[in-house]
């Protein structure tokens, strides 16, 4: 069966075969090394006419396939796996719970998880941050279900939310009667905001039983990821215990939101801590005449995706992550 995206009249495509899905790759002949990958599709007539460009020729190719016979695009993952981009959350958390799974069998010890909550198209500052957070609290649930196996395992998970506060709250509502053991990063109060306050030391708040760590969107209070930081080298590198961070919108410090003048520890975590991060999943939507996504679900590459009528096509991969301004400004404009 031959491509659909192949057939398009007065173009020129090296049509290479996927060992793995028996997928088309068609490369744009252009210098940047981006692709686009198509499932096969039979069409009953060809292309015709020539002189459009790459992206005109792209939206023929999507009309002329029959809806029925494709609703999503397959991204592929790694060798001999493949991950469909969800279309729901439930879909969504199955394939965190698997990327996590497979990570730490992989001895990863720290690991970040970061998604959308206000919708799987949404951006940071779409939907207001106490029904962002309220939302995480639930996910966050839904998620640590990956360290109930019918063992203790779940009695020695330590879930970090980003303050007293938030503790509270999950043990009355969404935690209530689990056997996870709830904690917080950050103690508010008004000593503590002037530096006058006495500061808690992570290691006080971990015990030796305790197995994973997982921190719940802590990027409310800058505090909360030097929390993360201190209770990794503190608590969990020399011991070998996997620090998670959920949602923790890490990309506001890779990308200097906070200058490192004014926020030096920050500035520091960028240099030093993040990068020893393995994204065990990750979305990131671009908005705009250029909009796309940027996707990876361990141990897979990253992808960037754009969103067609018919699911996603895959622009381009690697094998690590690119910066958030390589994608929106090198990356996605090359198919406009």
């Amino acid at each position: 069966m031959r491509s659909a995206c192949s057939l398009i009249c007065g173009a020129q495509f090296p049509v290479q075969q996927n060992r793995n899905f028996e997928v088309a790759v068609i490369r744009k002949p252009v210098k940047q090394n981006v692709h686009i990958q198509c499932r096969p599709a039979a069409l009953s007539s060809q292309f015709c006419g020539s002189g459009a460009d790459f992206a005109k020729k792209i939206a023929s190719c999507k009309r002329m396939r029959p809806k029925r016979l494709i609703r999503r695009i397959r991204v592929s993952a790694a060798v001999g796996t493949s991950v469909e981009f969800p279309s729901d959350y439930d879909e969504l958390m199955n394939q965190v719970k698997a990327a996590t799974r497979a990570a730490l069998q992989d001895s990863k010890l720290l690991l970040e998880i970061e998604f959308p909550t206000g919708g799987l198209d949404s951006v940071p500052g779409d939907v207001e941050g106490g029904i962002e957070m309220s939302s995480s609290m639930n996910l966050v649930r839904e998620f640590c279900r990956v360290f109930v196996d019918g063992s203790d395992k779940a009695g020695r998970t330590r879930i970090f939310f980003p303050d007293v506060n938030e503790v509270i709250s999950a043990k009355e509502n969404v935690f209530a009667g689990t056997p996870f053991k709830l904690d917080y990063l950050t103690k508010p109060s008004g000593l503590n905001d002037l530096g006058l306050g006495k500061k808690e030391k992570m290691a006080d708040h971990v015990l030796p039983t305790d197995e994973v760590f997982v921190c719940a969107y802590p990027y409310f209070n800058v505090n909360e990821m030097i929390a993360v930081e201190e209770l990794y080298r503190e608590s969990a590198e020399a011991t070998r215990r996997p620090v998670i961070v959920f949602n923790g919108e890490l990309d506001r410090i890779r990308s200097g939101y906070y200058p490192s003048f004014f926020y030096p520890k920050l500035g520091s975590l960028a240099k030093n801590f993040l990068p020893k991060f393995e994204a065990a999943y990750y979305i990131h939507n671009f908005k705009g005449q250029s909009g796309g996504v940027l996707f990876r679900a361990y141990p897979g590459p990253w992808q960037v995706l754009r969103r067609v009528d018919y699911g996603f096509v895959c622009l381009h991969e690697q094998s690590s992550m690119p910066s958030l301004k390589e994608v929106a400004l090198n990356i996605l404009p090359a198919y406009r």
